[in-house]
């Protein structure tokens, strides 16, 4: 289960909002083997692109460079889906290789008429998908 504050996931869903129609990205950090997401580090998307995303990699370096300098990992990898529902594709599979990260997606394309957006967190371990449960704290 994804268990982050109220204050994290509203920051989350403003950047995937902000950034429609282009994909959103970003990471949540937090102190290494805690798996308590704390930090967020919205990413600009290199691609620019509504239908994918993709982080700069000298940015990533440096975000590497300071959670390591930080004692942090990211606990949270998140981007949004502009037009489809909030479940990986082949594309995204292929870039999870953080087995203990949740891979959080943000539709913000309205796919079920249940509301504006779809906020959904899977485990991505070796090209297996597991979706899993969602606590927002205040």
């Amino acid at each position: 289960m994804l268990t982050l504050s109220q204050a994290l996931y509203d920051q989350i869903v403003a950047h995937a909002r902000a950034d429609h129609p282009d994909e959103a990205c970003g990471v949540v950090a937090g102190p290494a083997g805690s798996g308590r997401p704390e930090r967020f580090i919205p990413m600009l998307n290199a691609a620019r692109s509504p239908t994918f995303y993709e982080f700069d990699s000298s940015d990533l370096f440096k975000l590497y460079r300071e959670m390591d300098d930080r004692d942090e990992e990211p606990v949270i990898i998140y981007h949004s889906h502009t037009a489809t529902e909030a479940y990986p594709s082949r594309t995204d599979i292929s870039y999870a290789n953080e087995p203990g990260a949740h891979y959080v997606l943000v539709s913000t394309a309205d796919t079920d008429d249940a509301g504006p957006f779809q906020f959904r967190s899977f485990r991505i371990v070796d090209g297996v998908i597991t979706e899993e449960e969602v606590k927002v704290e205040a």
